[in-house]
């Protein structure tokens, strides 16, 4: 066993990055006593003939083991590169497959030489998943109990295969997942350009490319380099901003434009409500149809992506056996994606091998919150100790406890094309911003957060981009959460909302009422932090988050509206922060 070849965290192991649990003990862990071999382009075959394509990573010992698929976009071929990119997230086969996993990393179709047409999160990649989770079922070296692994788009390819609900699928853990396409691609009417863009065209451009690039000795030789220990520690703080950073170098690099730019059309200019295109990629409301267990989780920085997913998939997974949650802090999930693989083992070998490892033992919700110390627990979301209180955008630029005397800020807004060589020096702000005074104790923040704007508007169209920040004693501002809107989609079903917590169809478009104060209900992104004594809470309102110098969380930043209006903001609009008890 000494001689098992296997990452970890022990002595003799490859070291994985990132932390490894969520702060239980546990037991009965399956340890590493496999060499591994690997079967590579194995095809999938699919109900409508199409034919994936599959890695499959098992131990060399001839048998039948447990299953963890893992698809996606991405090449497979290079999933255990160990590049600090934003799509290896696979999670490490060499920590897997050691100890008894076979781990398939497949290909969805349209990518990387698996036949079809990528479909983007579509009902047809639903079928896909069901489709390789039962053919993954039925091969010689599996014992039928299969689960599902990796972040980001692999866990929204887990959610995808659980709510069609194929009988070998025993448990998921789809950690920063997506699983309504609308709320990432857009926020509430307002393209996430900064993200979409480069991710449709760098997809399209490592599908064009095949074996003779991805299985090279230039990979081999990449791979000995990035995996040496010292360059790999390195990567343990790589954030999401330094990923979508990557990801814009390969907007200049050649795609095909069938399906990419296709799907970037439908996305910027044929669909801008949600409709049935987007409907078809929305797993929210089939969520109750997942019995099986599921881990939910992510960051607290991953707001304009993966982060508002984990609390709406924790309200909508009513019916599944057993609902896990870890939140993580900064660097949580750095990448190559090697963190909590101890807490995935522990999940698996008690879904999947029946081992008894202690990973359902206490409260389900497992939480860091920012800048104190520890994991903390709640068997509830939001947490019951968290009080909304109420603070006025005052006139006077402050962020206070009462209004003070009644009035309004206003600031601008331009569009593109209007011929100005410059701005004016008596052109109105861009935006506004309200501080808070000076903290005299800390303050603890964690859960849903809304932004109540009463604002008269120029034109018949605008949007509000809110950032609430954490400011120190030297003015330093660190970006905290982040909300948006159009403001012709301000529309709130009731119905669906909560304190805090305004639900947005974003169906039915109403031109705004020029001239007149509208009143609007912002979400912020769920979100935690203690704000520590002599530090101040400011909120930053734009319209437009396009120019470099305007704070954007990891630099994800919006297509305009595109409409010149002068926005005037009254203090009767209130920030509703959850203030913990």
């Amino acid at each position: 066993m000494t001689n098992i070849q296997s990452s970890g965290i022990e002595e003799g192991q490859r070291r994985l990055n990132g932390p490894q649990t969520t702060g239980r003990d546990y037991r009965n862990l399956s340890q590493p006593a496999h060499a591994m071999t690997s079967d590579d382009d194995v095809a999938v075959p699919m109900r409508d003939g199409i034919t994936l394509l599959a890695d499959v990573h098992r131990p060399a010992k001839p048998g039948r083991y447990p299953v963890l698929v893992a698809a996606s976009p991405y090449p497979r071929q290079i999933q255990n590169l160990g590049a600090p990119a934003g799509f290896i997230e696979a999670g490490a086969t060499d920590f897997f497959v050691p100890r008894g996993y076979v781990h398939v990393i497949a290909n969805c179709r349209g990518t990387s030489g698996s036949g079809g047409t990528f479909g983007f999160f579509d009902s047809q990649e639903r079928r896909d998943m069901y489709d390789l989770v039962e053919w993954a079922a039925q091969q010689h070296w599996s014992d039928g109990n299969v689960g599902m692994i990796g972040i980001s788009y692999f866990a929204g390819t887990q959610m995808e295969a659980a709510v069609e609900r194929p009988p070998h699928l025993k448990a998921i853990m789809p950690i920063a997942g997506t699983f309504d396409l609308y709320e990432s691609a857009t926020h509430h009417g307002l393209m996430s350009s900064g993200f979409i863009t480069p991710f449709l065209y760098m997809i399209g451009m490592t599908s064009g490319h095949t074996n003779k690039l991805w299985r090279s000795k230039l990979m081999d030789a990449m791979r000995a380099l990035l995996l040496t220990p010292g360059i790999h520690r390195k990567f343990e703080h790589a954030n999401g901003e330094a990923a979508i950073a990557g990801l814009k170098v390969l907007l200049n690099l050649h795609h095909d434009p069938h399906p990419w730019d296709d799907l970037w059309r439908a996305i910027a200019a044929e669909h801008p409500f949600r409709d049935a295109w987007w409907e078809d990629r929305n797993l929210l409301p089939l969520l109750d149809r997942i019995e099986i267990p599921v881990y939910i989780g992510c960051d607290w920085q991953n707001v304009p992506l993966h982060l508002p997913h984990t609390f709406t998939a924790y309200d909508r997974l009513t019916n599944s056996r057993h609902v896990q949650v870890a939140m993580m802090g900064e660097y949580g999930l750095a990448w190559p994606w090697e963190s909590l693989h101890i807490e995935a083992l522990a999940w698996f070998d008690q879904w999947l091998k029946g081992q008894n490892t202690g990973i359902l033992d206490g409260p389900r919700l497992r939480y860091v919150l920012p800048e104190a110390e520890g994991w903390r627990t709640s068997d509830v979301w939001p947490i019951s100790e968290a009080v909304h209180h109420a603070y006025a955008l005052r006139a006077d630029g402050a962020l206070g406890e009462d209004e003070g005397q009644s009035g309004s800020r206003m600031y601008m807004n331009l569009g593109g094309g209007l011929n100005r060589p410059r701005p004016s020096e008596t052109d109105p702000p861009l935006s506004l911003q309200w501080t808070s005074a000076s903290l005299v104790h800390d303050l603890d923040l964690i859960g849903p957060i809304e932004l109540q704007l009463d604002v008269a508007c120029t034109a018949p169209d605008t949007a509000f981009i809110a950032l609430l920040q954490d400011v120190d004693a030297q003015g330093n501002a660190t970006s905290v959460t982040a909300g948006y809107l159009r403001a012709g989609l301000r529309k709130v079903d009731e119905s669906g909302s909560k304190p805090g917590a305004p639900f947005l169809p974003c169906r039915v478009f109403a031109p705004v009422p020029i001239g007149e104060k509208v009143s609007y209900r912002v979400p912020l992104v769920p979100n935690a932090r203690r704000f520590k004594a002599g530090h101040q809470i400011r909120l930053h309102v734009t319209t437009d988050d396009q120019n470099k110098d305007t704070p954007a969380l990891l630099e994800f930043r919006h297509g305009s509206v595109g409409t010149s209006s002068f926005n005037t903001v009254w203090s009767s609009s209130r920030l509703l922060l959850p203030v913990f008890a």
